[in-house]
Parts: C-alpha cells; structure tokens; sequence
C-alpha cells in the first residue's frame, strides 16, 4: 500500500523539553490507526507536526505526497482543542466550516441534515453553538471536520470528555468512514479504546516509538502463552500436565490462568481439556494494548518506570 503519511526522523524540543525525537512513520493508505501512549508521550505535537501547524526541529513529513497545507482539503482534522464558534448557530457553523474547504451548494444543506441526525443531534441546526452541551459541541465539531467527505482523517483524542454512548456512537462512524475506504489516524490514551476498532497501532512513550505494526501481528508478538480456564473443581492441579508451567486464580478466582511452556501447542491442550475435564469455560488468552504497552516501557526503560506508566493509564 503506498504511504499517506510519511514521518522521517523528525524531533521537536520545547526548552529542555524533547517532546518528539528522531520519530520515523510510515502510514499506508487506507488503514485505521490509533496514535496510542500516555498524556505527555508527543502524539500531539506529532499530530501537530502532520498538520503543519508546528514544525520540526529537524526531520521532514509527508502527507498525501505533499505537505498538509496544500493538501488540506482533502484532510479532516478535529485537533485536541475543542472549539467552535459559540454565538454561531450549529447548521451557519458547519456550512461556514464547509465553505472554506471549498464545498457548497444544495447538497451540503442536505449532508448537514444528515450529519446531525447521524451524530443523534436532531433538531439542533438553528440552535447556537453555545447553547449545547459540551459534548454535543465535541460531536458538531467531530461533523465539521469531516463535511467535506476528505481522504485522511486526522482525530486528536476524539472521545475525550464523551460519555459512554457518544463513544460508542463516534467509535461507530470512525469504523463506518474506515469500511468506505478512508484513512483515519486518531490518538488516545484510552488503549482499549484503539483494541476494538484499529487494524494498526503506533505506540509512542516519551516522544520514541516503541510499536508500528498491525494490530493482528502485535497480539500475535506479545502472545504470553495463556489460556484461561473454569473449571467445575477449583482444586484440580493443571500442573501435572507436561503442557503446563504454572497456574494461578484469575482476580475474579473463579478461573485459572494457565501459563504454557514456550512449545506447548494452546489449541491441542484446550481440546485435550475440554475433553478429559469437567469445565465451564475455556479460552486463549490474549494481551491488551494496555499490558503490551506496559512491557515494551518495561523493557526499554526498567518496572520503575513501568509501574509508573502504569498507574498513569489505570487513571486515564
């Protein structure tokens, strides 16, 4: 897939500061992306560099071939800081919006309309933007930066201050604009956020990369070689399968966790379990986003800094 953005070795300091350093990326056509890390890890100032809003200290981007300035018609962006024009009334807001991106006409009246109602804002068009919500203003917003139909996506923290159903709602239209062929790149700190809807993941700590790579292959590479199982008798003894290295009660201890040795076949001992054991419940194991990010800070900068990390997302 030929590349849409093209980040090459680019850092940014502020003072003693280095928010981004010596960041290379490589985002093919069409995929769905989650800009992933902590508050603090660069994505935005990365972001903001994509957009040509700020400039690197050193390096050079690429996107849609260009840069974002002459590319910017093709591009929606909603960027961290939320905004829009207060004593303006909603519909006047997206046209105007709309308008500087070069789309007008009829049409626009009706993608509007459409838009709202797609959102769950029906009948808020004559409404002031100041008399909504701050989450409604997020959602007109979310519209505005995608009215004129663009090819690259660019979202900031798009579910940041949502409840759960505008969540869902906006996680929904990100996948939905994703199936029609868009190239959408969002950043969060919220990992399972990214888990349930991106196909690829970058994952940055303290402005360095630490993963690019598709989701399906980052589970794949991070697989610890678990499987969980419930088990009618809570005091059976897994170890004595050869399969087997530990086992240990799940939080909810209702369930083992069973930790595998590194040639055990996952697929081949559940069937045997299954089989010869009286059970409730059985599964493969996989990782989280949250888990991998934690071990990859883990490996590169010590626990001290993995625990840190890690209370830092428990509190995202």
């Amino acid at each position: 897939m030929n590349a849409i953005i093209e980040v090459n070795n680019v850092s940014k300091t502020y003072g003693e500061t280095k928010a981004v350093s010596e960041l290379n990326l490589s985002i093919p056509s069409g995929v769905l992306c989650g800009f992933l890390g902590p508050n603090g890890a660069g994505k935005s100032t990365t972001i903001r560099m994509m957009m040509s809003i700020i400039h690197p200290d050193s390096g050079y981007i690429q996107v849609l071939g260009t840069s974002a300035l002459d590319a910017k018609d093709n591009i929606g962006y909603l960027p961290e800081e939320r905004g829009v024009y207060r004593k303006m009334r909603v519909g006047t807001f997206i046209q105007y919006i709309a308008n500087l991106k070069g789309i007008r006409g009829s049409q626009l009246k009706r993608d509007i309309d459409n838009w709202l109602d797609r959102v769950e804002l029906p009948g808020v068009k004559k409404k002031k933007c100041e008399e909504l919500s701050k989450g409604m203003q997020q959602k007109v917003q979310f519209i505005a930066s995608i009215i004129h139909n663009p090819e690259l996506i660019i979202l900031d923290e798009p579910f940041s201050g949502l409840d759960p159903l505008n969540t869902q709602t906006i996680g929904s239209i990100i996948h939905e604009l994703h199936q029609e062929g868009k190239t959408i790149i969002f950043s969060t700190h919220v990992l399972q956020q990214a888990e349930e809807i991106c196909d690829r993941i970058v994952m940055i700590d303290k402005g360095h990369k630490v993963i690019d790579d598709d989701i399906a292959h980052v589970h794949e590479a991070h697989n610890p070689n678990l499987i969980q199982v419930v088990p009618l008798d809570l005091n059976i003894d897994f170890t004595s399968l050869p399969e087997v290295e530990r086992q240990s009660l799940t939080k909810e201890e209702d369930a083992y966790h069973l930790k595998l040795t590194a040639d055990a076949d996952p697929v081949k001992l559940i069937q045997s379990i299954a089989g010869s054991t009286p059970i409730k419940g059985i599964e493969i194991v996989k990782p989280t986003l949250t888990e991998i990010f934690i071990n990859k800070v883990a490996e590169t900068e010590g626990q001290d800094a993995a625990k840190a990390t890690r209370e830092q997302l428990a509190h995202a």
